[in-house]
């Protein structure tokens, strides 16, 4: 019995070793025969052995015998089990350990807990595997995800607000659309999303409105803003506000150092991940410049750098190593983050783009797992002139909350990928706004007449508001806008004597009402705050917007922005629609489609009659999702 136990052991441990030495594997690849990428891939610890039929009872001691005896080594072995990485030349930017993440205080400001949400999507996701009791590593690269644990900020929609006891209303701007595509996915896999999964800003953020962009970089950014009756409600109106900012030629935009951090853990492992994910970098490709600088930092069990800075030009270099990526191991995320900004430091462009491409599917679950932490770390790069930009790709354990605030706090932008038509929507067709930052730290701030104005709501923004000091406060960060991107803001009015209030006015009075020498006429004073790109004193935009402007018939523009904005909140719940239902919904954008070169605006129409028949218990037929 103990000789059989040993030679269990020995075997165990024989095939440890030997997978260890075989799976580690090269690919060559680059100029004249350079060894540029070697592939990187977990090295597997291999499966527990089983017993079949009626012997299985009677070896199962045996088997259990000789796991403890391996415990201890096995546990050595998964500190190797992570990501192989070798390079031509020697590596310029020590992998930190992942066992030693880098320090970071914590923040000053609690963010609030965030809420997991596990709707029940059809079919099986990837995921990484979890750890055993005995902290065994997994036997095979295959990850199950049997449950949901995709995570969203738990937010309440802005509360109505009375213009005499609160007439200021501050907040940052956003210019995310990632909300927007992930529910595009989720309706079209006929799936209802969670109401926190909806954010109402970046809805509207998605589409073109068609604003018209200023005539010169002196201003970075023109303002548009409209008034008109709410199509829910006649006696409510609402003021649109919109930012365009200035269009900057292809040819004119400055080189680029950027550093694509990949995420390649094992639950990337699923077509809508890591094939999408190369396949989408692969579309930007062409259009670097030699000028550019590109480097490919990925994470998984550990960190490494799997393209040193590489000219823009040298397309089909970095293709190559694109194509050599492979997903497996846990997710080192803090690691890969620390590794991607050191990078990017070194290879500083002063007056260029310095921009860390974040690329995954989830949580970071390895090494520095502390979200607070992350951002922190975050914070301090943005100081450095390294901004971040987040994408999100694939289901199941898609971690919004922290891609969105991550990219939110490193002075970039967060969208979700779903197609490669969404690929090119973001990497190419929008390269410039994606990259290039033409105005940063931009505030808005609308004072409302309280002798015009009784109630305002502002739409969306919520995880966005600031305080009103904070608007003169050059020290208190905010968003920032790309070149020509698009930025819309709406607020639900209620105009005194229009009979539209939803609160009972006080019987005994009350609020401090002050002295107003604009009279009636003047709605509203709106006010924007930016700072130039290579500057840290900011600069002030304002204009008053009077009675006069409004439009007896809302624009296909508004049309179709409170067509968006009703949408995001009859997914919500609906509780500011009255009986303005998804069929008029969908009646009001069809009618405001106009010019829809790249189909968005038609896809809309699809994705709410969608959401209808989910909502109706009718019959599921697929989107057809314009590629």
């Amino acid at each position: 019995m103990r000789s059989s136990r040993l030679t269990i052991a020995i075997s165990f441990a024989l095939t440890l070793g030997l997978t260890a030495c075989t799976q580690k594997t090269t690919t060559s690849t680059g100029e004249a025969g350079k060894r540029d990428v070697v592939a990187v891939r977990p090295v597997e610890a291999p499966a527990e052995p089983g017993v079949a039929g009626a012997d299985k009872k009677a070896e199962a001691p045996r088997a259990e015998e000789a796991r403890r005896q391996l415990a201890d080594g096995r546990a050595d072995h998964e500190k190797d089990a992570g990501v192989v990485v070798e390079t031509a030349e020697p590596m310029s930017v020590a992998a930190p350990a992942a066992s030693t993440p880098p320090p970071a205080p914590a923040l000053s400001k609690p963010v609030p807990a965030a809420k997991v949400v596990q709707p029940q999507y059809s079919g099986l996701f990837r995921h990484r595997s979890s750890r055993t009791a005995a902290g065994a590593a997994p036997s095979s690269p295959a990850y199950s995800q049997p449950a949901n644990t995709e995570r969203y900020q738990d937010h309440a929609d802005n509360p109505l607000q009375i213009t005499a006891d609160n007439p200021v209303s501050t907040f940052s701007i956003d210019v995310d659309t990632g909300s927007y595509t992930n529910v595009r996915r989720m309706l079209t896999a006929n799936q209802l999303p969670p109401a926190d999964a909806v954010r109402a800003e970046e809805f509207l953020n998605y589409f073109d409105y068609g604003y018209a962009p200023p005539t010169t970089r002196d201003t970075p950014f023109s303002v548009t803003t409209e008034f008109a009756a709410a199509p829910w409600n006649a006696q409510r109106k609402l003021l649109l506000v919109g930012i365009k900012g200035y269009e900057l030629p292809a040819s004119d935009l400055p080189p680029s150092n950027l550093v694509f951090l990949i995420d390649t853990s094992g639950s990337m492992n699923s077509p809508d991940k890591l094939p999408l994910l190369v396949d989408a970098f692969k579309q930007m490709v062409p259009q670097l410049r030699a000028q550019d600088r590109v480097s490919i930092v990925v994470y998984a069990g550990s960190a490494g750098l799997v393209l040193a800075p590489t000219p823009g030009d040298q397309h089909r270099r970095i293709i190559d190593s694109l194509d050599s990526l492979s997903a497996g191991g846990s997710t080192n995320g803090g690691a890969g983050i620390a590794l991607a900004y050191a990078t990017a430091k070194q290879n500083f462009m002063k007056g260029g783009v310095n921009r860390v491409v974040l690329a995954t599917d989830g949580d970071f679950n390895v090494g520095t797992t502390d979200d607070e932490a992350l951002k922190t770390l975050v914070a301090r790069e943005r100081e450095h002139g390294v901004a971040l930009t987040t994408l999100g790709f694939g289901a199941g354990n898609y971690n919004e909350q922290l891609a969105e605030q991550l990219a939110d706090i490193g002075n970039g932008n967060h969208a979700y990928i779903d197609t490669l038509a969404e690929a090119r929507k973001v990497l190419v067709a929008e390269a410039g706004g994606t990259l290039f930052t033409i105005a940063k730290d931009v505030k808005i701030q609308v004072e409302f007449n309280p002798a015009a104005v009784a109630e305002y709501r502002l739409i969306g923004y919520e995880n966005r508001q600031l305080r009103r000091e904070d608007f003169n406060n050059d020290k208190v960060d905010a968003g920032e806008i790309g070149a020509g991107h698009d930025v819309t803001a709406l607020y639900e009015l209620t105009l005194v004597g229009d009979g539209g209030a939803q609160v009972d006015p006080l019987r005994y009075g009350g609020g401090n009402k002050p002295a107003n020498s604009v009279g009636a006429e003047e709605i509203a004073f709106v006010k924007l705050r930016y700072k130039q790109p290579n500057e840290d004193t900011s600069r002030l935009i304002e204009r008053p917007l009077r009675k006069s402007e409004l439009q007896p018939n809302a624009s296909e523009r508004l049309r179709f922005a409170s067509a968006v904005a009703a949408f995001a909140d009859s997914l919500r719940g609906g509780t500011h629609l009255g009986a303005f239902d998804l069929d008029r919904i969908a009646a009001l954008a069809r009618n405001a489609r106009g010019n829809d070169g790249e189909g968005h605006r038609a896809e809309f129409v699809q994705l709410v009659d969608a959401a209808r028949r989910l909502k109706g218990g009718e019959s599921k037929p697929q989107i057809a999702v314009v590629e």
